[in-house]
């Protein structure tokens, strides 16, 4: 297949119109199987996927130094067409424990040397905090990122769950590529005010959760339970009677990609390639078969009969229950 691309912004790269989320191959969903997550890897930058989405918390730096890993046993043509979009920031004690956000201008400069170390990579190709840190400007932050750009360690600069504020008081700073905010049938709240300045200013959209954490599968059921180390065991929705409910909105779209010759997966990631071409969905494929799937949804057209029909099915505020936990909607300033 010819892989479709997308521009990251009026200032950012050219990537590829599906990117690949690498967090859930370190055990955020549960255990994850090394050999096949390189092997999703390699598959997905065989296939033409460029964009390669990380953060350096993600299991204490286990996801960084994977990705490096797979980087590093493909082939040389492949290797050198990844680009790595890596989020810093947060913090974590040695359980895994949360303890807050920092955006320090010297903390950037410490999280980058780290990030480029276990990558195996000379500069990363989007660099962004992964949530704002109260306690320090956004210009403060965004201002190191862009002394990193200066001396070629970073090579354009992105954003992570912020709200329109903060996304104009940062382009004021520096140019920015892109915001990464989740984006999917189930959580349209971008839409009101954050698209709307995003397109205002030129910068794209990295949408993750396209899929719901696989909510918007043919693998998640009413009665589903989950391992204390799978995230969604304290997701709101994935919890009881809001489970069962959002089961539903799923077996609705479910009659409409049975219609489509499609699954139900591709359907919501056509909707989300067709909601602009400044819009790239990451993938958080763990396996090659999730891959296989998700990269199908390139093939699915949606007219605006199909389109008419998902909206009935799943309109905008359907979902039960919030995208986090509260400590963690707390800490989010685009919900603000």
């Amino acid at each position: 297949m010819t892989m479709q691309t997308r521009k990251l912004g009026s200032t950012g790269p050219q990537v590829s119109a599906l990117g690949l989320g690498c967090m859930g191959m370190s055990g955020v969903y549960g255990e994850a199987d090394r050999p096949e997550a390189v092997a999703t890897v390699h598959a997905a930058l065989e296939a033409g996927v460029t964009l390669l989405d990380t953060g350096d918390f993600y299991a204490m730096g286990h996801n960084e130094m994977l990705l490096g890993e797979a980087l590093r046993a493909a082939p040389a043509h492949l290797r050198d067409n990844a680009l790595l979009s890596v989020k810093f920031g947060a913090q974590r004690d040695p359980g895994g424990g949360w303890l807050g956000v920092d955006g320090r201008p010297a903390s950037v400069k410490n999280f980058a040397a780290y990030s480029l170390q276990r990558l195996g990579v000379e500069a990363l190709d989007v660099y962004r905090l992964s949530r704002l840190d109260p306690d320090v400007p956004i210009e403060e932050t965004v201002g190191a990122i862009a002394e990193l750009v200066e001396k070629g360690w970073v090579r354009h600069i992105g954003l992570s769950e912020v709200g329109a504020e903060t996304i104009r008081r940062a382009a004021a700073t520096a140019p920015i590529a892109d915001l990464q905010i989740e984006y999917a049938l189930l959580s349209r709240g971008p839409e009101r005010e954050i698209l709307p300045t995003l397109r205002e200013l030129g910068i794209a959209v990295t949408a993750y959760g396209v899929l719901s954490r696989g909510l918007i599968s043919d693998h998640i059921t009413a009665d589903r339970s989950f391992a204390a180390n799978d995230f969604r065991s304290s997701s709101p929705r994935f919890q009881g009677d809001n489970l069962k409910h959002n089961v539903g909105l799923v077996a609705s779209l479910r009659r409409i990609a049975d219609g489509k010759g499609a699954t139900v997966a591709q359907i919501a990631i056509a909707w989300v390639l067709g909601r602009g071409d400044d819009i790239v969905p990451l993938i958080g494929a763990r396996t090659r078969e999730r891959l296989s799937e998700a990269l199908g949804a390139l093939d699915v057209v949606l007219d605006a009969a199909d389109l008419a029909a998902i909206e009935e099915a799943v309109p905008a505020g359907a979902v039960a229950g919030e995208r986090y936990a509260p400590a963690q909607m707390a800490l989010l300033d685009s919900e603000r």
